[in-house]
């Protein structure tokens, strides 16, 4: 049987490639992908998954974290009209067109994928489809980690084809453990190849306060306090706020007086502590400039690299022409409308 050979990618490739970067849905906690959301029966996964569709839908904030707006579509499978009319009404008054519900769909290899594919197709800015339970789309009750992987691959492809959030509801088993991922009912194939997991745990039954822990590739580890009250999730902690990627802004005013800068990372480091402080480091700088090369060249920001004798060498030219902001200053307006002026976000600081 002839294999097919690896298609490998160079270092260099991988190092010097501006690859589309992940929008939010919800920031720090959703990005595109499957996830799956787990807690104990009846503790209120429907209305968190209701909550975060209405927050989507409307572009609010959901549980203090800032949303990125658009189409929401909820799959209600163990639910009928008349009991989700009840349960719409307890979050909007007034009906909104990026909201949409079904109460049937096909399993996956049955017909899902292909029902969610063309929500894709029909709906330009889809963002969200929670499917409400897992199980009303599995067609069997096989529990093995071969089957859980596969029927989870399917889904996290489709989510990634499509560029979309897919969110799973789904059941904790009976037993404690002190790790409330490893309640999630099913094999590790199930987190194995999810992007995300999110377990609702109340603090005592029906007591409608508990934690909601978080775990995912593209965020930091969760554990919210959070309180069940008038239909709604609340957070019980403090949530960091929401700050701005600002790296560009700092680039783009650095060679608003620059003009032109061509040098090592670690000559740029020396550019940026002078004028922001902060300590930074160069193969850390050099990934954002890849990484926001596109978001620069719209503020007369030109970026490029090229080896020399083993060294890479930066450089950036800035023209006016093709700043978008006519060589407005942005760095500082952001700071200062945010509170006390820090490093640039995307550039990672130590402290002296």
């Amino acid at each position: 049987m002839q294999q097919n050979e690896l298609k490998l990618c160079s270092c260099e490739y991988i190092m010097e490639t501006e690859f589309k970067k992940k929008r939010y849905l919800v920031d720090q906690m959703l990005y595109p992908g499957l996830y799956i959301l787990a807690g104990a029966p009846k503790v209120g996964k429907s209305w968190l998954a209701m909550q975060l569709c209405v927050s989507v839908a409307l572009g609010e904030q959901f549980l203090k974290h800032e949303t990125s707006q658009g189409q929401a579509v909820y799959l209600a499978l163990e639910d009928d009209e008349g009991r989700l009319q009840d349960r719409v009404y307890e979050f909007i008054d007034v009906p909104t067109e990026n909201l949409e519900f079904a109460i049937a769909s096909d399993t996956i290899d049955s017909g899902l994928e292909s029902q969610i594919r063309t929500l894709g197709e029909t709906h330009s800015n889809l963002k969200l489809v929670i499917i409400d339970t897992m199980q009303k789309v599995r067609e069997t009750t096989d529990i093995s980690y071969a089957k859980d992987y596969k029927d989870m691959s399917v889904l996290k492809n489709l989510a990634t084809e499509l560029g979309i959030t897919i969110g799973l509801i789904h059941h904790t088993c009976k037993h404690f453990d002190d790790d409330p991922f490893k309640t999630i009912s099913g094999t590790m194939g199930l987190s194995g190849c999810v992007d995300g997991s999110y377990v609702l745990v109340e603090s005592h039954r029906g007591s409608r306060v508990g934690t909601l822990y978080g775990v995912g590739r593209d965020f930091e580890n969760i554990e919210m306090g959070v309180v069940f009250r008038d239909c709604h999730w609340y957070v019980t902690d403090n949530v960091e706020p929401f700050r701005r990627d600002t790296f560009s802004f700092a680039i783009h005013d650095l060679m608003v007086e620059q003009v032109s800068f061509v040098g090592s990372a670690t000559a740029l480091c020396e550019l940026l502590y002078r004028k922001y402080g902060g300590q930074y480091f160069p193969n850390r700088v050099t990934r954002d400039l890849v990484q926001h090369t596109e978001e620069l060249m719209t503020l007369g920001v030109k970026f490029t690299s090229r080896r020399s004798h083993g060294s890479r060498i930066i450089r950036l030219e800035y023209d006016i022409s093709g700043d978008a902001k006519s060589g407005a200053l942005l760095y500082s307006e952001v700071e200062n409308s945010t509170g006390t002026p820090n490093p640039p976000k995307a550039l990672p600081m130590v402290s002296a």
